[in-house]
């Protein structure tokens, strides 16, 4: 019995979690990845661009929640998500249009995208700050849970109550669909053969007859809906701050170099190496430990190895490691 309980301790506050968190840094980073990979530059505009679709979104949620329309069950901000994702079309084609191009047609050199990208983040996080403003704004709502832990217990009789919040099963589930859909989309259409092909080598790809600019395009259009869907599952399951998106930046590209940066399976690994990392380290063991040793050698104290205070910390040492011993990445994506 105390097993069980130390299991659905464990699911509770670490698998769970960890489940949830990996699919939005997955997301998250296959967007990132993407952009490295067609367009040859790390875009660190896309925190912003995450925060920017989720704000869209949660406009769109609170104008259908004032007008009496809502989801039944789940939450009425996936009904704003397709608003959301056009609004962030819209923005991702309009700075390509006017900031990114120019550089493209100057043939200027990564680095001097980077440094562009960092300029549209910070005008990126001002928008969001200036709209919606600098606060926790909740826009969630439906039914909070799928099991409550009450009801759990009550119907094994454990001590330790099993909860998975229905944002949570959301999440999980939409990154399964985003997934299957993108990687469909990438080997089976004629567009996304044509991306794949700019990709591995753009003056073959030139050679072959395709339209880099309508490329460019798609890559944008696609890496718009990844940031908005992403950021809308975090906001949802967490709460949405503007700055947080910008803190994500951090373990969103630990998880795409962890996994190897160009490489859109690497950036799925990644992102639950980084989460899972993440969730283990800060977690204190006490309650799983307690259950599952003797009374003898049970512990005292929280048996955790960082506050989650540092959570960040931990992306950040995995990230260093990663790029001094294996600059790849597990899938062998290109070296940063």
């Amino acid at each position: 019995m105390d097993l069980l309980n130390a299991l659905v301790a464990l699911s509770n506050f670490v698998v769970i979690p960890g489940l949830a968190y990996g699919s939005q840094l997955a997301l998250g980073a296959l967007g990132v990845t993407l952009i490295y990979g067609i367009l040859r530059f790390s875009n660190f505009a896309h925190g912003d661009t995450m925060a920017f679709g989720a704000m869209v979104t949660i406009l769109f949620t609170w104008l259908f929640q004032s007008m009496g329309i809502s989801f039944g069950v789940l939450p009425t901000a996936l009904l704003a998500l397709p608003f959301g994702i056009g609004g962030t079309i819209l923005l991702a084609l309009l700075t390509d249009r006017t900031v990114y191009r120019f550089y493209r047609e100057q043939k200027a050199k990564p680095v001097i995208f980077v440094m562009v990208s960092l300029g549209v983040m910070f005008m990126m996080n001002g928008l969001v700050r200036f709209i919606i403003g600098p606060g926790d704004q909740r826009f969630a709502d439906g039914e909070r849970f799928i099991i409550k832990a009450r009801t759990f217990k009550q119907m094994t009789g454990l001590n330790e109550g099993l909860a998975i919040k229905t944002t949570q099963g959301i999440t999980v589930i939409t990154a399964i669909i985003v997934v299957a859909v993108l990687f469909w989309f990438l080997n089976k259409t004629r567009t996304g053969k044509s991306m794949r092909a700019y990709s591995d080598n753009e003056d073959l790809a030139l050679l072959s007859g395709i339209n880099p600019e309508r490329v460019v395009m798609y890559t944008w259009m696609i890496v718009a809906a990844l940031a908005t869907i992403a950021g809308v599952l975090y906001g949802l399951d967490k709460s949405f701050k503007p700055f947080t998106y910008f803190q994500l930046l951090l373990p969103i590209f630990a998880s795409a170099i962890v996994g190897g940066l160009g490489n859109p399976l690497g950036a799925i690994a990644g992102g639950f190496i980084i989460a899972f990392s993440e969730v283990t380290i800060t977690y204190a063991w006490k309650k799983v430990l307690n259950y599952s040793l003797p009374d003898s050698l049970a512990p005292d104290g929280l048996v955790q190895l960082l506050s989650t205070d540092y959570k960040f910390a931990v992306s950040f040492a995995i990230l260093i490691v990663v790029l001094l011993f294996k600059p790849t990445g597990l899938f062998k994506g290109k070296a940063v």
